[in-house]
């Protein structure tokens, strides 16, 4: 099936020169975090994706990034070593094995205009293709600058797009290295949070509807009641008429309490369907929700997570984890949370 625009994208700069530069959002954001990691040593970046001619136009997408293990940067020289090159391949198949190398970038504190011949020789040597891209990023300064090799050389480019779909192989490649390089992985794990989301509402509907199936037992054995004792009223003279109504109590009553038996059996061992099997409720509770099988090949371990204890909020648990409150947002996004006012003593929370 041909490859169509994205729809959910946003603008950034003049977007009139082509190569069309689409960026996806992993990608951006995870190179927004190598840039705040980067101000004391410069990081060399690797650029993954797909190059297309779409509609007559030649289009570039970099829906990967992967960080260089060594790169030298000096005022004068820029070295990629070929094991490093080396290396780096090897992860694209780990990681983006139906992707290509469409181009690399640095982020450093300076500007590439000094760099600039020494920059086109790399990319002239190793990434020669037409229409590939060489990003430069400011480690101190917010700022970019994005190129394309045409005609033989290294051209600026006006703006690019940021677009928005799923990506779990940068998703993976995050997951893996976050511990590395301090990224954090952003959603990682929507899927996740909203499986135990869903569960959380289930097993409230569930209570809900437990409750109503116990007013609807009592109602109905008080109704019961009023019934016989109307008839033991009309039929007190009547011997026989009374035997019925004794053997109409024996089995009214016996109605009654395999009702609430079986009302107490739904309550106390709350059956909850996960993929197939079943589990009681003290079990899940015991468990936490079963994730939903992702494409996130990693195991979490219980050092990736935090139990919310009394008086926790997410401000106090970003200052005792890392310093500050600045994770907070990573947080949030981390465990589906929309408002992050509503965390509560013992849930675990993933990390950032």
């Amino acid at each position: 099936m041909e490859r169509q625009f994205p729809k959910n994208v946003r603008q950034i700069g003049n977007v009139s020169d082509e190569p069309k530069i689409y960026v996806e959002d992993y990608v951006d954001i995870y190179l927004t975090q190598l840039q705040q990691q980067a101000s004391e040593e410069p990081m060399g970046i690797m650029l993954i994706g797909e190059m297309l001619n779409q509609e007559g136009q030649d289009v570039v997408y970099i829906s990967g990034a992967m960080q260089m293990k060594e790169i030298e940067v000096t005022s004068t020289e820029i070295v990629i070593k070929e094991e490093t090159l080396k290396e780096m391949e090897e992860e694209r198949k780990k990681y983006f094995a139906f992707s290509q190398i469409v181009g690399w970038g640095l982020i450093e504190s300076g500007h590439p205009m000094g760099q600039i011949r020494e920059i086109s020789k790399i990319h002239t040597k190793t990434f020669s293709g037409e229409n590939t891209i060489f990003i430069w990023k400011d480690a101190r300064d917010n700022e970019e600058l994005y190129y394309a090799h045409k005609y033989g050389e290294l051209m600026q480019m006006g703006g690019h797009y940021i677009y928005y779909e799923k990506n779990p192989s940068m998703q993976n490649y995050m997951i893996a290295t976050r511990k590395k390089n301090g990224v954090t992985p952003s959603e990682m794990v929507e899927d996740r949070a909203a499986k135990d989301f869903r569960s959380a509402v289930r097993t409230k509907m569930e209570d809900k509807e437990q409750r109503q199936n116990s007013r609807l037992v009592y109602a109905t054995s008080v109704l019961l009641v009023v019934v016989v004792l109307a008839i033991g009223v009309s039929t007190v003279n009547n011997f026989d008429k009374m035997e019925a109504v004794q053997s109409s109590l024996e089995s009214l009553s016996q109605s009654v309490d395999q009702a609430g038996s079986r009302s107490k059996t739904v309550s106390e061992e709350t059956v909850v369907e996960t993929g197939g099997s079943t589990e009681s409720a003290d079990e899940v509770a015991a468990q936490g929700t079963v994730p939903e099988t992702s494409t996130i090949q990693e195991e979490l371990s219980e050092d990736d997570y935090y139990v919310v204890k009394k008086g926790d909020t997410l401000d106090s648990i970003s200052v005792k984890l890392y310093g500050d409150a600045s994770h907070v947002t990573a947080i949030c996004k981390m465990n589906g949370l929309s408002d992050g006012n509503l965390i509560y003593i013992g849930q675990k929370l993933l990390l950032p």
